[in-house]
């Protein structure tokens, strides 16, 4: 499965939010990702790593890649081990009673610097209904679950400030950014602040 770079009207509404200009096309192979995870992906997941890629928005939300990459993740897992980190919080701060809901419905797809984890609920068997599922760390409530895609919940967590203070445990920046995972590590290599891409203070 495929979408058209700048076809996804969810993704160009967030284009006008947070510049692709740092993005990069991850170039996935989907099908590998659907024999890796057994199922397929949302529509807006996959045009979001072709026009962005996997990196860091406003240097406050991480966006995951779906598959290991050694050279991007210091332990080469991509989302699976947030995906593991939800599960396990959900059970800890009391699993079905605190959210009734199946464990390995839980889907990692982004992590804050606040510690919170941006996940999917994968109760349906069409990807684009999947709901986000919100694991955070001082939000209130910590498991709150929102009725549309990944790419909408980043164009309201960085265009609403009511739903901001809902849904992610630190302040985020006025101005919006957001850099591929491999001018990160470009900027850090020539000496330079990986969010910012100038000089450090």
């Amino acid at each position: 499965m495929g979408v058209t770079v700048g076809g996804d009207a969810r993704i160009a509404a967030l284009e006008k939010v947070v510049p692709s200009t740092h993005g990069v096309d991850e170039r996935i192979d989907w099908s590998e990702v659907g024999t890796i995870w057994g199922t397929r992906f949302p529509a807006d997941y996959i045009a979001f790593m072709e026009v962005y890629g996997a990196g860091q928005i406003s240097d406050a939300v991480g966006i995951l890649l779906p598959v290991p990459r050694t050279d991007a993740y210091a332990d080469g897992t991509g989302l699976r081990q947030e995906t593991e980190n939800a599960r396990g919080t959900w059970k800890m701060l009391g699993g079905r009673a605190a959210l009734d809901v199946a464990p390995d419905s839980i889907l990692a797809w982004g992590v804050t610097s606040g510690a919170d984890i941006y996940c999917w609920l994968t109760t349906d068997d069409d990807p684009d209904r999947w709901p986000v599922f919100v694991c955070g760390r001082h939000t209130d409530p910590p498991f709150q679950i929102h009725p549309f895609g990944m790419a909408e919940f980043l164009r309201r967590l960085l265009t609403d400030d009511e739903f901001q203070e809902e849904t992610i445990s630190v302040v985020l920046p006025a101005d919006r950014s957001f850099v591929n995972w491999r001018e990160q590590q470009r900027r850090w290599e020539a000496g330079l602040d990986p969010a910012t891409g100038e000089p450090w203070a």
